[in-house]
């Protein structure tokens, strides 16, 4: 099996670990089938209390999930970085961390209750303002004490995962700097010691543009990649246009999966309210003014990258990005932002979420499932 064109570096550390790693037929044994995920963003904010995660806020907006189709969300807890300079990681973000662990933990049983799978994604805020993906403390003892204080920070929040029974655990979100290089060693051995602590499914995201030069995947159970895939390179691109870059990432996810034989998951996935919402869309609503709402433009980014990706059985669902804890605050993104609540992307997810994938197990088929839209998705995925 041909590998793609990574660097020598990353080749190599890629075959170290492949020797050690876990099975890759975990999520088939696993038997999940396609996850129709949407993630749920905490509201931690002073000015905001009594909303968020585990609140009667928060149940309502796992309600609204259920009924957009559903089957899983994912939770991300942020601890505090000062700057990319690191040197650990503070465990309190915002609500004091003790009470933040609490509702957390609550927050998976709550969704469980609901019939929702969680997958608990520790996220880190880095206060400068600047990308973690660039974190670089320096020297190999300054790595060496960032490693130790992360481990920390990442294996706490894997002992509430595996406390309150949630299904999957990401163990960081774009890391490139540690994860591409040769300091990677260390990274894996921080997989490792999160094993120990939990026992479900075990992802680690990964960013767009660099998962084919990330060396630790082997260490996982399923490849997760927070894929803001541009779907086309110039404003104005037609539908078919649209399609035809969806296309391209579903080969990428092919040969991913094919090289490392193990499944691909979307632990990001969305396009902003805007137009041309798929040239650049990893841009941040925030950092924009003057912007036009644009409902179709959305709706049609999130339909043109549903419909190859369905199809392809490699690929094992996404979580789509985002939604908050308190469905009725608006002061958490402007309505050019990436929620799909409410808009016209929504009933395209509701469309996708009600058809059957290709990776759906073969019992699943005898499920009554409404069919999407005429000329939305494939029919050989509607049973």
């Amino acid at each position: 099996m041909a590998l793609p064109d990574l660097p020598i570096l990353a080749f190599g550390l890629a075959a170290q670990f492949a020797a050690t790693a876990p099975g890759g037929d975990s999520w088939m044994r696993a038997e999940i089938g396609g996850v129709r995920g949407i993630t749920v963003g905490p509201i931690e904010n002073a000015y905001h209390p009594g909303v968020g995660y585990a609140s009667v806020a928060y149940d309502r907006t796992l309600a609204e999930a259920r009924a957009m189709g559903a089957t899983w969300v994912a939770l991300t807890p942020f601890g505090r970085v000062a700057s990319l300079a690191a040197s650990g990681v503070d465990l309190t973000f915002e609500t004091p961390f003790e009470r933040n662990r609490r509702e957390v933990g609550r927050a998976v049983e709550m969704a469980h209750a609901r019939g929702l799978r969680v997958m608990v994604v520790p996220q880190l805020w880095i206060e400068s303002g600047q990308w973690r993906g660039e974190i670089d403390p320096g020297n190999d003892r300054g790595w060496a004490r960032w490693a130790e204080s992360y481990e920390r920070f990442v294996r706490t929040w894997a002992e509430v995962a595996q406390a309150s029974g949630a299904e999957m655990f990401s163990v960081g979100v774009e890391l490139r700097s540690w994860v591409t290089t040769a300091r990677a060693s260390t990274f894996v051995r921080v997989v490792r010691e999160v094993r120990k602590a939990y026992h479900g499914l075990i992802t680690y995201s990964a960013n767009w543009d660099d998962v084919d030069e990330t060396v630790i995947l082997g260490e996982l159970d399923v490849i997760g990649i927070n894929a803001f895939y541009p779907l086309a390179a110039e404003r104005g691109a037609t539908a078919s246009e649209l399609i035809d870059g969806a296309r391209k990432i579903r080969d990428r996810v092919h040969a991913l999966a094919e090289t490392w034989q193990k499944p691909v998951l979307f632990t990001e996935t969305g396009y902003t309210t805007r137009p041309d919402p798929a040239v650049r869309p990893w841009e941040w609503p925030d950092s924009m003014s003057g912007v036009t709402v644009d409902e179709a433009a959305q709706a049609a980014a999130y339909r043109s990258l549903f419909g190859p990706l369905l199809e392809e059985p490699d690929f094992v669902g996404l979580f789509v990005w985002r939604v908050y804890a308190d469905p009725d605050d608006t002061s958490q993104e402007a309505p050019w932002g990436f929620s799909p609540r409410g808009k016209q992307a929504e009933g395209v997810m509701r469309d996708a979420f009600a058809a059957h994938w290709a990776c759906d197990p073969w019992w699943s088929r005898t499920w009554p499932q409404r069919s999407p839209a005429p000329g939305v998705y494939s029919t050989s995925l509607v049973w």
